[in-house]
């Protein structure tokens, strides 16, 4: 007999699968990397040449969504991080230190790999009292914690299509 999962699990659950997509994970680093991208014609795509529109459509409207993002059709700097979305960031590098620290999910794994798979252990195996955390768990945890919006998010669980809902490869 199976039971069913607290609410409280599920939204983690639902947040953390909106937090791994690919093209949200990409988003959010580059513009952490590289600054604000521009309102130019080709900036955005250009950024992220092997995304599809739809696949960086998805990106941006998640991102917009979960408050990550700023977009500003009038200034200069179209897509600006939040606070939220600089802390998020801090916590995937966090995540893909620790992975590839661990040559977890393999030696050769790419960032956003890294990254999907580290949040993944923290939606699959709840954690017990007592239990020991890892540097990316308990960076996620405060985050969602101090973003509560995330777990709240009523879309959080249909923001990726099937083509973006799974691990990158």
């Amino acid at each position: 007999m199976t039971h069913p999962l607290p609410s409280s699990l599920l939204q983690e659950r639902r947040a953390i699968r909106a937090l791994t997509l690919p093209g949200l994970i990409r988003l959010v680093t580059e513009i952490d990397d590289n600054g604000p991208i521009s309102h130019r014609r080709g900036s955005l795509l250009g950024a992220f040449g092997d995304l599809t529109r739809a696949q960086l459509r998805r990106a941006i409207n998640t991102a917009r969504d979960l408050g990550l993002v700023h977009a500003d059709q009038q200034a200069p700097d179209r897509y600006r991080l939040t606070a939220a979305g600089e802390h998020l960031a801090e916590v995937y590098d966090t995540a893909a230190r620790w992975a590839r620290s661990h040559q977890f999910p393999s030696a050769s794994s790419d960032f956003v790999t890294r990254v999907q798979h580290t949040f993944q252990l923290q939606g699959s195996e709840p954690t017990s009292a007592g239990s020991g955390h890892s540097a990316p768990q308990e960076a996620l945890s405060e985050w969602l914690t101090a973003h509560p919006r995330v777990l709240h998010q009523e879309g959080a669980c249909s923001f990726g299509a099937a083509e973006e809902s799974g691990l990158a490869a």
